[in-house]
């Protein structure tokens, strides 16, 4: 199954997703900001919390199916300056299955993986 990744996703939030299948995420990071973007059109995300440097093929996480995207500006205080302001998106997901990488593909700063569906007992996730 093929998905858009979603890196950096604390352990917290996988934790949460795994007790209860529908979740709204709040995703600030710009890569996985562009990332849901591209997740509009596939209609899935694979999440995990490794770090976009560290996932090669073998990486383990969640798959997720992307139900709703929300895109918002907010302005949050800055040190420097009166005010910046960031896009966060909220991304509302059911949970389809835990899932290990198997072929990634990068197009420009997004991460396009191949995952096979896995069962509890594999996982090393945790």
């Amino acid at each position: 199954m093929e998905a858009v990744t979603l890196a950096g996703i604390a352990r917290r939030v996988l934790d949460e997703l795994l007790r209860s299948p529908y979740k709204t995420l709040e995703i600030r990071s710009a890569r996985n900001v562009v990332a849901l973007e591209r997740a509009r059109e596939l209609g899935r995300v694979f999440l995990t919390y490794e770090t976009y440097q560290d996932i090669t093929i073998g990486t383990e996480g969640l798959l997720a199916e992307l139900l709703k995207l929300e895109s918002m500006e907010q302005r949050i205080p800055w040190e420097e300056s009166d005010e910046r302001e960031i896009t966060v998106c909220r991304a509302q997901v059911r949970l389809l299955g835990l899932g290990r990488i198997v072929e990634i593909r990068k197009k420009n700063t997004l991460l396009l993986v191949r995952v096979r569906e896995m069962l509890p007992q594999e996982m090393d996730i945790g």
